[in-house]
């Protein structure tokens, strides 16, 4: 079209000028015939050429078809894998995902980053990396009043988890996971491992190593955000391996439609100590889903562990144990020192469930502590019911592949002009130590709502009336108060 333009522009332009040649004295008629044919023959052997270009030139191209957009594949929610039943969570942990679930998505888009829970994912072109940020914000303010001493009377901050990390996996198999937390201005190294999982059948199962969180009871598995409450029950504090929530361990996990097990063997956690034996921890946990429907669940659930205990700790047994609030450290009960342990040994069992906005859960948990030259042993008795209600109708963030709770999905956030999911909650739990000449015992009624603003943000509050017995330590005798503890948590 525009060589076109050109040609007519010429022609018109040389007829405009023809009567301009005429009209001049000094041109001749013949030469201006003899132009006028000149330029004549010059215009049709452009045309000429024009039209030659024009036949070469392909056809424009049809409309393309477009293809269906692909189906957007909620990683968290496919119902026919095997165990991941729970669409009132968020999307799941690149590594706690099935093989299926990480296929859809490295499928799900041909876009390299997309975002999700928080963060961005990061995808290669081709699907097959995955990499993810990961952190965990979670902050407390507490204040203790009514105890018989003033020392315990005190109002506190703290950061619960000041972490950051990172999530990958290469393929739908090879998975990894580190992060590092910074509460209480210490770094300190918490999730680090790598994995590989795979199918068989109708169950699947995944192998890791590294410093792994221990798979031991409902409110003891989960990290510091899975809990209703502030802190986890006294199940969860106290019917736990000298070494700790962590280890550096292999992990082999077997999941199927209505549970999982696991076995754990491990050493100490992260430290800078090769000069002697770490303590050695053989641990296990199984949990079943008898009754599974798309608003109701019934769990049950039992797990164990033995501890060899290192002798370069001089087997400590020393055990103080947040009762009342995890931020004020004169509020514990206390066993005052004890050594000479050689091993432990512990277990539990959970039973619980829920039914529409409504959940219920019981645990047990008995600590045998073995003390050497012939004296008895130091037992640990704990046990604890919660019960929960979202009165925004949210269904519990129950996790059935892992058998505890997780990041809810918020059916209407508050950034999307809703009221989030709010929950009212109450618990009361009971914790005794025994065997040992300094005896005591602690309990606690915990009554506490959850504002879940979306999927990613909360604010919490617990009060919490507690009571100790300490027969050791800087507050013996029968004690009682009360403790209001609020808190602020984001996890992405």
């Amino acid at each position: 079209m525009k060589t076109k333009f050109l040609v007519g522009a010429a022609l018109s332009a040389l007829l405009f000028a023809a009567p301009a040649f005429a009209q001049s004295g000094s041109t001749d008629q013949a030469e201006l015939v003899k132009l006028l044919k000149a330029q004549a023959e010059e215009i049709a052997a452009l045309r000429a050429r024009l039209d030659k270009i024009e036949t070469a030139r392909p056809a424009a191209p049809a409309p393309v078809q477009q293809a269906a957009p692909t189906r957007r594949v909620d990683v968290a929610n496919d119902e026919t894998v095997a165990g991941s039943f729970a669409p009132q969570l968020a999307a799941a942990d690149l590594a706690d995902q099935t093989v299926a679930q990480a296929r859809a998505l490295q499928n799900a888009s041909n876009v390299t980053a997309e975002w999700r829970g928080g963060l961005p994912i990061f995808r290669s072109a081709d699907g097959k990396f995955l990499f993810k940020m990961r952190g965990r914000i979670i902050n407390h303010v507490s204040s203790t009043f009514g105890s018989n001493y003033d020392a315990r009377n005190i109002t506190t901050t703290g950061a619960r988890a000041l972490r950051i990390g990172i999530e990958g996996a290469v393929g739908p198999h090879f998975f990894y996971q580190f992060e590092n937390d910074f509460a209480d201005n210490v770094s300190d190294v918490g999730t680090m491992f790598v994995g590989w999982r795979n199918d068989i059948g109708k169950v699947s199962y995944d192998v890791r190593f590294g410093n792994m969180f221990n798979d031991r009871g409902f409110e003891g598995s989960g990290g510091s955000d899975a809990p209703p409450f502030l802190e986890r029950n006294v199940v969860g504090t106290s019917i736990i391996p000298q070494r700790g929530f962590y280890g550096i361990a292999l992990m082999s996990r077997l999941f199927w439609n209505t549970g999982h097990a696991s076995i754990t063997l491990s050493g100490d956690s992260v430290d800078a100590t090769q000069a002697a034996n770490d303590s050695r921890t053989v641990m296990a946990r199984a949990h079943w889903n008898p009754v599974k429907t798309d608003r109701s669940l019934l769990h049950v659930g039992l797990w164990g562990f033995d501890e060899a205990l290192s002798s370069r700790g001089t087997g400590t047994l020393t055990r103080n144990t947040v009762i009342g609030g995890r931020f004020n450290g004169n509020l514990r009960v206390q066993t005052g020192t004890l050594t000479g342990g050689t091993g432990t040994t512990g277990y539990g069992a959970e039973l619980g469930g829920y039914v529409g906005p409504l959940w219920v859960m019981g645990e047990a948990g008995k600590r045998v502590a073995h003390l050497n030259a012939g004296r008895p042993d130091f037992e640990s008795k704990a046990w604890s019911l919660s019960t929960g209600f979202f009165v925004t109708g949210d269904l519990p963030p129950y996790n059935p592949r892992l058998g505890t709770f997780a990041q809810p999905r918020v059916l209407r956030p508050v950034f999307d002009g809703g009221p989030g999911a709010i929950e009212i909650l109450a618990r009361y739990e009971n914790l005794e130590y025994s065997g040992i000449p300094n005896a005591t015992k602690g309990e606690a009624a915990t009554i506490g709502t959850n504002w879940y603003l979306d999927s990613i943000i909360r604010v919490q509050l617990n009060l919490i009336h507690w009571k100790t017995n300490n027969r050791a330590g800087s507050f013996t005798g029968k004690d009682s108060g009360e403790t209001v503890s609020a808190g602020f948590g984001i996890t992405f």
